[in-house]
């Protein structure tokens, strides 16, 4: 039976460690992703969980101190945000190498600088070629369900890659919203033991871990990495359909609303997913054909599913919380296009900069794009690619 209750998305996140009960949590405080760790040492001091709490000196060192104990054999995670991320950097790449299904919390924050702590994906986007699964969510429901369906992903063996359970800063980690809940029963029967077949602890079974990488070998290991990758397409599938059978929430790789019978479709991630929602069930009531499509799985990167969704519609509104600095867009603003490129579906694209280090993005904002698309398909105006929305001094 579900359990209703009110929790911020970092509540929720540690709520959801809490019934994992992993083995080790090293962990460094960083807003807005502090709470989590905190609300983990006090299961711990409480007696709720067995995790073993690692305070450390630095995110660095959690990452480190991750990668080790994920390598000795216990199941292990730590939570961080923005420039804490980015002090991990070479450690996310040597976790994905090692090919440790280790789980972390990001907890999305505008990367430095200028200085900020409030929400867009710089953090995120800039770790995505790191090698890591990234899940992001709209709400802090999806945020404690994504964060179960973690290591199910992450320690399947057609996978065995690192997971990043993403959330938007303050938006949804210190929001409080209604939520169900799984009984703790079946959370862990759903996430079940982790029972590593290879690890450093294993007695009369010596392993190595990191070892430096020979040009006869390590071309080959980045590709086993890469089709790892491709495979965790089908197991996040399978998992949350496992988890739809529990929860009664089914998610995919995306998620379509009303864009069944849409001519313009607005491409988004994160909770700013929400808002894009409620302005497309204003315009319908207007009889406007218009839906989004909300990411959910950025890493493995959906490219042929995002083209054969968007196939049917005559333009696409793509939106990226970071930038790029490519002088051309963001990152979805290359990828979306490349994918449907490769699927020879020749529709219109316009990328949008939205949001940096907390910018309001409203319902207003998401009606004026498109208003924009739609005069472009029906006028031929021409229509500034790469725009910043609510960018002050003149341009939208």
């Amino acid at each position: 039976m579900a359990i209703k209750e009110r929790m911020s998305g970092n509540e929720a996140v540690a709520y959801a460690i809490r019934q994992i009960n992993p083995d080790v949590m090293p962990a460094f405080p960083i807003t807005p992703s502090t709470e989590i760790p905190q609300m983990v040492s006090t299961y711990v001091a409480n007696g709720e969980v067995d995790t073993e709490f690692i305070p450390v000196e630095s995110e660095h060192s959690a990452m480190s101190a991750a990668i080790g104990s994920q390598a000795a054999g216990a199941r292990s995670l730590t939570a961080t945000s923005s420039a804490g991320l980015a002090l991990m950097w070479e450690e996310l790449l040597l976790a994905a190498s090692n090919r440790l299904p280790l789980v972390m919390a990001l907890v999305n924050r505008t990367l430095s600088g200028p200085i900020n702590i409030n929400c867009d994906h710089s953090d995120g986007m800039g770790a995505r070629d790191t090698g890591w699964i990234q899940i992001y969510a709209e709400n802090n429901q999806e945020a404690y369900d994504n964060f179960l369906q973690a290591y199910p992903i992450a320690e399947d063996d057609r996978v065995h890659l690192p997971v990043m359970i993403c959330q938007d800063g303050f938006i949804t980690s210190h929001a409080v919203e209604n939520i169900e809940l799984l009984e703790d029963n079946l959370v862990k029967d759903f996430v079940g033991e982790y029972e590593p077949e290879e690890y450093l602890l294993n007695p009369g079974k010596p392993i190595a871990v990191g070892p430096y990488s020979v040009s006869n070998y390590a071309m080959e290991a980045k590709k086993n990495q890469e089709i790892a990758m491709e495979n965790s397409k089908e197991v996040i599938l399978e998992v949350s359909k496992r988890f739809g059978k529990v929860s009664g929430r089914d998610y995919g790789l995306f998620e379509e609303y009303r864009t069944g019978d849409a001519d313009i479709i607005m491409l988004i991630m994160g909770s700013a997913a929400g808002t894009a929602k409620q302005a497309v069930d204003d315009l319908r009531e207007k009889g406007k054909k218009v839906g989004v499509l909300k990411l959910r799985v950025f890493r493995p990167f959906p490219a042929e599913e995002i083209a054969q969704a968007l196939k049917n519609c005559k333009a696409v509104a793509i939106m990226d919380r970071c930038e790029s600095y490519n002088g051309n867009g963001g990152p979805l603003g290359s990828e979306v296009p490349a994918a449907l490129f490769a699927s020879r579906i020749m529709i219109e694209t316009v990328n949008y900069i939205y949001g940096l280090a907390g910018r309001d993005f409203t319902i207003s904002d998401v009606t004026d794009i498109f208003a924009e698309l739609e005069d472009m398909l029906e006028n031929g105006t021409k229509v500034k690619q790469h725009q910043y929305i609510r960018l002050r001094g003149g341009e939208r």
